[in-house]
């Protein structure tokens, strides 16, 4: 039997976690505003004190389930869980999801209860404003926020899907990956790309997929190369992109934690 302990004994003592590593945004200046990348994926314009997240496809697992598909559904869970932490990071004053919201029409109605409360509360912290996609093309129903089908503010405007020849655009829809040698692998995380006329932002999702930056859907709206912003754990990793026509990305000029 263990004999009982002395009040003054002091019991086992565990390490405290360390503290989270402090998370380091870049600079990007487009239509002369000057805007900031989170390696989160999400965009930050402190002028406007306004947030830009891209292609959530909330209940992808759920859709996928009904055509015999067994997902774990837990997609949205993650997917909110990530965009309640940006906020929580940068408390923006309007939040703009550049459509594919929700996977589906129907994505919103099959949210489940603590999904939805999760929602409700981002949007309660934030005006949501919810830019119409392919996925989503009606305002999603019983929830609170704005439906556009593109939002202009000062010089940026803010769609969907790219256009060719637009200018101060900010954009989602393609997913941009980017694949790079570091340590010997080859690493392949989703990405922001970029030239001085546009911003393609990565997919925020947990079940989404991603498009390579040369597929020709990409690299033709980027005729003149630009930059790959390659998304990391507290930092981004920027390298030359050479566009339509263009070779593949060099090898990593900084080391990555893989």
């Amino acid at each position: 039997m263990t004999p009982p302990r002395d009040r003054d004994t002091p019991g086992p003592t565990h390490a405290p976690a360390p503290p989270p590593l402090p998370v380091t945004s870049a600079p990007l200046h487009i239509a002369g505003e000057r805007l900031m990348l989170d390696p989160g994926g999400a965009l930050v314009w402190p002028a406007q004190r306004l947030m830009a997240v891209a292609d959530l496809h909330l209940e992808k697992g759920s859709a996928a389930a009904a055509k015999g598909s067994l997902l774990p559904p837990w997609d949205s869970l993650a997917t909110l869980d990530r965009l309640a932490a940006l906020v929580r990071r940068h408390r923006p004053a309007q939040l703009i999801a550049l459509g594919d919201s929700f996977h589906d029409p129907q994505g919103a109605a099959r949210l489940r209860a603590p999904d939805r409360d999760r929602l409700l509360a981002i949007a309660a912290a934030t005006q949501i404003v919810w830019v119409l996609g392919n996925h989503d093309p009606t305002p999603p129903e019983g929830l609170p926020g704005l439906a556009v089908h593109q939002l202009a503010i000062g010089g940026l405007v803010f769609r969907h899907q790219a256009e060719p020849g637009a200018a101060g655009e900010i954009s989602g829809h393609f997913h941009p990956k980017a694949s790079i040698p570091a340590r010997g692998v080859v690493v392949s995380r989703p990405c922001f790309v970029a030239d001085a006329r546009r911003l393609m932002l990565p997919a925020l999702g947990a079940y989404t997929g991603g498009l390579d930056v040369h597929d020709p859907a990409i690299a033709g709206l980027f005729p003149r190369g630009g930059r790959v912003f390659l998304l990391g754990r507290e930092r981004l990793f920027s390298f030359a992109f050479a566009g339509r026509g263009g070779s593949r990305l060099p090898a990593a000029q900084a080391v990555l934690k893989v």
